[in-house]
């Protein structure tokens, strides 16, 4: 599967129900993200960024609207696609190697032929000599590589993650955006990107959708204009810090952020 598809949401919206319960996780949602767009989301906690990229995926259905992936009209689990969650769900009883071909044997293809490939991936993102190992003698940060290797390892054209970064300690995050970034330029994708963090957002993204508090909506809508590869540099930039500085202004008057801390132990 090579090359990369265009993702357009028109209408779409999310009510989830229970009983006589109704909760509206998202608003009618218009966008049009390009074939190769590196695009990220980022909102505060219960915004309905997860429950969008698991519409895209398939995985649940718009309550109103339509999803496009390509030409196809989303109404069940997309298969042109990668995902990784912010946990790695791996195997315990599989190797490195083992839970990256795991991906190929569940989609029916010959997983031997994939191994050259998984190899030079695991390589890439600094785990060779790691192919023998099991999940369990690995860092949590070493974990999620592998996760990001068994998304990519049949080459979809769509990658979804979905806070792929927020366990992880800050400087293994800084290692793995560098990471990824540096993969998605060398073959690039259409991605979608869930974080709750603005600088991981604005540093990896073509642009990124701004989202409020539930029911989400997205608020606002910002190209980045920045040079890449956006290296540790890339920080001290005058465009990266004006767009932090947007959305760090939009989410303290929408009461997302407080300018100071509120705690009280009186």
């Amino acid at each position: 599967m090579t090359g990369t598809l265009p993702i357009r949401l028109a209408g779409a919206s999310k009510t989830f129900r229970r009983g006589a319960q109704t909760t509206e996780a998202l608003t009618p949602i218009d966008i049009e993200i390009a074939p190769g767009e590196f695009f990220a989301v980022v909102g505060p906690s219960g915004c309905g960024k997860s429950t969008l990229l698991r519409m895209i995926a398939g995985l649940i259905p718009a309550t109103s609207g339509t999803i496009t992936v390509g030409a196809g009209t989303v109404t069940k689990p997309v298969t042109e696609v990668g995902i990784v969650f912010q946990s790695p769900v791996l195997l315990d009883w599989r190797t490195v190697l083992g839970n990256v071909l795991a991906q190929l044997e569940l989609r029916g293809l010959d997983a031997t032929s994939y191994e050259p490939q998984a190899r030079r991936l695991l390589d890439a993102v600094g785990l060779k000599g790691f192919e023998d190992r099991y999940p369990f003698e690995l860092s949590g940060g070493m974990r999620q590589r592998v996760a990001i290797v068994r998304a990519l390892i049949h080459n979809p054209p769509v990658l979804l993650m979905d806070e792929p970064f927020g366990a992880l300690d800050a400087l293994t995050r800084e290692q793995l955006r560098l990471d990824l970034e540096a993969l998605w330029l060398a073959k690039p994708k259409t991605v979608v990107f869930i974080t709750h963090s603005i600088d991981e957002a604005v540093l990896l993204a073509d642009r990124v959708a701004v989202m409020s508090p539930r029911p989400g909506s997205i608020e606002r809508l910002l190209t980045i204009d920045l040079p890449r590869p956006r290296g540790i540099a890339a920080r001290q930039l005058p465009a990266f810090t004006k767009v932090v500085e947007e959305v760090t202004n939009l989410f303290l008057e929408r009461g997302v952020l407080q300018a100071t801390g509120k705690l009280s132990l009186g």
